[in-house]
């Protein structure tokens, strides 16, 4: 059983993309830029925001933070947004979600022009990645088809059986998996499906993103599969410093057990959704004219 180490390709693929940071600066003056909107001082938002800040300029990329408070309006987000859209030295947009509940989510990211929306989450982009069009990946999803390949897997041909229907991980990690490139059988499981260890002792890829612990056990695997855990969970736990240990959507003892390989929760899929976005705002900047 292999640890697929998602720091380590993590920092492979930020080492290539610091290097075509500087080659685009070379050849173009162009700086990619990316600007992130945090709204309220959630703390997990607080510490994303953070180290998508300090990974943008360890890159080589101009980073704008725009830190609002929790009483910004619709209205006022809205129009940053419209702004960041025709400025120039900004490549890329991601307002952090959640946002403070008075605000519609859905308004705010379709205000994102498609072609800064590096998070590839308006719906012109995800219409784009559903019919096989050039579009911005998912960072999430993009990054998990980054770790399966990593692990040595072959996704052609395969059976891959994803956990999860939601829009940010299930849905389009299982259009990514089915795409031409990919071309792998998918399986679309939740909480609606009746007995999903019927469907996952097939698979070859498991990716679980569920949002609750143990909804993956060994006894549910084919023996070899590659296991991608996509859930971050708290549980208590008294013999740790902060009280509580992270764990994912899979049982990670009795699953590495069987899988041929597994990623850890924390250093798996964490790391690469940050890389993902830095990918996204590279390209973003090589494209303008």
């Amino acid at each position: 059983m292999n640890i697929i180490d998602g720091k380590m390709l993590a920092a492979n693929l930020r080492a290539e993309i610091a290097s075509g940071v500087a080659k685009l600066k070379e050849e173009k003056g162009i700086v990619p830029g990316l600007a992130v909107i945090l709204v309220g001082n959630n703390p997990a938002s607080v510490s994303y925001v953070t180290a998508k800040e300090k990974a943008c300029v360890e890159s080589g990329m101009y980073s704008r933070e725009i830190r609002l408070p929790e009483t910004t309006t619709q209205e006022e987000l809205v129009n940053l947004v419209k702004e960041l859209n025709v400025d120039p030295a900004i490549h890329g947009i991601l307002v952090q979600l959640p946002v403070p509940k008075h605000i519609s989510d859905k308004a705010v990211i379709d205000a994102i022009a498609p072609e800064k929306d590096v998070d590839g989450f308006t719906p012109i982009n995800v219409g784009k990645m559903l019919i096989g069009e050039e579009c911005f990946l998912p960072c999430t999803p993009h990054g998990i088809i980054k770790l399966i390949e990593f692990s040595g897997m072959d996704i052609k041909g395969r059976h891959a059986v994803v956990i999860g229907r939601s829009n940010i991980v299930g849905k389009p990690v299982a259009v990514l998996l089915a795409r031409k490139e990919t071309n792998a059988t998918v399986t679309l499981c939740h909480t609606g499906t009746p007995d999903i260890a019927k469907f996952t002792r097939e698979a070859d890829i498991v990716v679980v993103a569920a949002g609750r612990p143990d909804t993956l056990k060994g006894d549910m695997l084919k023996p070899g599969a590659v296991v991608i855990d996509v859930g971050v969970n708290r549980i208590p736990d008294e013999t740790k410093p902060k009280g509580f240990r992270l764990v994912g959507d899979a049982d990670f003892e009795s699953c590495s057990a069987v899988a041929g390989a597994i990623t850890p929760v924390p250093g798996g899929v964490g790391p690469m959704t940050i890389t993902m976005l830095l990918w996204n705002t590279l390209e973003s900047a090589k494209r303008v004219k």
